[in-house]
């Protein structure tokens, strides 16, 4: 896959602000390299934004008034990532997420992948607060290492079988800049430790804090 781009300018790493609240500018995201081994730093994004939703469904009985006996959440939509990427003439978004397209290959269009592909996030914790996080116990099964070495910590997350289910681009004689345009579905999402599937034995916090079922 033809996207080396060492050396250049739009793609040099520099200084990140030290903050107390989360900036996108310490956020890292990852994808397979189709030629390479392992997860490689996507570049150049412009924006990464998850979402996922589910219905709620009020219970209501006859007899007691406009009122609702109970809330029942149904089943989770897949969640949806909608990514807005600055296009480079050897690094397509295509390529990027591990398909051989641009100059790589013949992908150009969504028939044409058939395969899912993983997304890796890390959101690295700033010089002030990563002392802290290393002394909080909830924090150390949810946080790693991130690759550089420099003992910083970063909240991981992994969202896995992703597909592709639009793409799009545009050209303009207004704007010279060019940006590609993809959302994706995710079949799972986990914090890439634990190996045990979330369910209903393990504590994922907020247990009966609602004084509407009085604690039971």
């Amino acid at each position: 896959m033809a996207t080396s781009t060492k050396g250049a300018y739009v793609n040099r790493r520099g200084y990140s602000p030290n903050t107390v609240s989360e900036i996108s500018s310490k956020t890292k995201i990852y994808a397979k390299d189709a030629d390479l081994e392992g997860l490689v730093q996507v570049g150049v994004i412009a924006s990464f934004d998850p979402n996922e939703s589910r219905n709620i469904e009020p219970i209501r009985g006859i007899g007691f008034g406009d009122q609702v006996a109970e809330l029942i959440p149904g089943v989770t939509e897949p969640m949806t990532i909608s990514v807005v990427r600055t296009a480079q003439y050897l690094s397509s978004i295509y390529q990027v997420f591990g398909y051989k397209g641009g100059v790589s290959g013949l992908v150009r269009s969504l028939k044409h992948h058939r395969w899912p592909f993983d997304v890796k996030k890390e959101t690295v914790f700033s010089e002030i607060v990563n002392s802290d996080a290393a002394q909080l116990s909830t924090v150390g099964d949810e946080t790693t290492p991130i690759d550089s070495g420099d003992g910083y910590k970063a909240l991981v997350t992994y969202y896995e079988g992703c597909w592709f289910s639009s793409w799009s681009t545009s050209y303009s004689s207004d704007t010279a800049l060019v940006q590609e345009n993809c959302e994706m579905m995710v079949s799972d999402v986990w914090d890439g430790t634990n190996q045990v599937a979330i369910s209903g034995i393990q504590d994922t916090g907020n247990k009966f804090t609602s004084q509407r079922f009085d604690g039971k």
